[in-house]
């Protein structure tokens, strides 16, 4: 398996679990969150992922000849893949963020779509990297 695969296969799973938590506890509490509750759920979970990412990275580099660490030309090609998609999806979550909820949600919900949206587009570009390390990438 290459570098940049395990290190997407790192990302993708600290994600899941990560906003795997987050999300259902702020849809499961009984009053609506403020935005102040939600800073503080999504900086401690955010900052978990990023110490849990940091680490494996750290971990997945020192068991990786530097050389195999180097991005080559397929590595570049299959990341801009994946950040074109990721990109679309995100586009998609801002027209609904920021033309259609500030009519018709409140301010929490608001906040919490735009951080599912940046989840989602950051997750849809992962599966489409991997699935390019998996399957081949053609282009």
């Amino acid at each position: 398996m290459a570098y940049r695969e395990k290190t997407a296969w790192l990302t993708l799973i600290c994600m899941i679990v990560a906003y795997g938590i987050y999300f259902p506890m702020m849809a499961l509490r009984d009053t609506q969150p403020t935005l102040f509750d939600i800073l503080w759920a999504f900086g401690i979970i955010a900052g978990l992922q990023a110490v849990a990412v940091i680490i494996g990275s750290i971990v997945l580099a020192i068991q990786t000849e530097p050389t195999a660490r180097r991005a080559d030309e397929r590595d570049k090609a299959i990341a801009r893949r994946g950040a074109s998609a990721g990109f679309y999806v995100l586009m998609a979550g801002t027209i609904l963020v920021g033309v259609v909820m500030p009519f018709t949600e409140p301010a929490p919900k608001i906040v919490n779509t735009t951080l599912l949206a940046l989840v989602i587009a950051q997750a849809v570009s992962l599966v489409l990297v991997l699935m390019s390390y998996r399957r081949g990438w053609h282009g």
